[in-house]
């Protein structure tokens, strides 16, 4: 399988977001043509809007993609761990984000400092979800957390992407 976990340990996804895990279904994630790849830049303009979602699987299967930034404010100081970006519950297998209910509205990277990583995370579920609502807060979300208390198992797949503050242009 491709999508393997050697990354995310390097990364310190695992860990920081994750457990240990075993990956069992491709996820691909593309911001306009470029697909993402385990630690791969991305500006925060690029990424502005919510990449297409590319996810294996049978379409009896149902899947949970949760995005969240590990590192906001400030990587050496992530008070603020996770800052969830983006939740979409009940994707049908074998189909994409679009096909599944977004809870989370997508929130593109804004980095005020350094670099961040910004983990994408699939789950599969047991059962549809019912309507779910999140706090209001982006800010402590916490993935382990959010897998336990819908009663879902460890993560089927993971990736993740590096962004930083873009400069500001100058006007002459």
């Amino acid at each position: 399988m491709t999508n393997n976990v050697d990354p995310l340990i390097v990364g310190r996804v695992i860990d920081d977001v994750l457990d240990l895990f075993v990956p069992e279904v491709f996820l691909l994630v593309y911001y306009g043509s470029k697909r993402i790849s385990n630690g791969c830049e991305i500006t925060p303009s690029f990424a502005r809007y919510p990449p297409t979602i590319q996810i294996t699987g049978k379409s009896c299967d149902l899947f949970d993609l949760v995005m969240v930034d590990p590192d906001a404010p400030n990587p050496s100081e992530p008070l603020l761990r996770e800052w969830v970006h983006w939740v979409v519950v009940n994707i049908p297998g074998g189909t994409n984000s679009l096909c599944g209910d977004e809870v989370v509205a997508y929130m593109g990277p804004t980095p005020h400092l350094t670099i961040h990583r910004y983990v994408l995370v699939l789950f599969q579920q047991k059962l549809q979800f019912p309507l779910i609502t999140l706090p209001a807060s982006h800010a402590k979300f916490n993935t382990r957390d959010f897998a336990t208390y819908f009663n879902l198992a460890q993560p089927v797949s993971a990736i993740f992407f590096n962004a930083q503050k873009e400069p500001k242009v100058r006007k002459h």
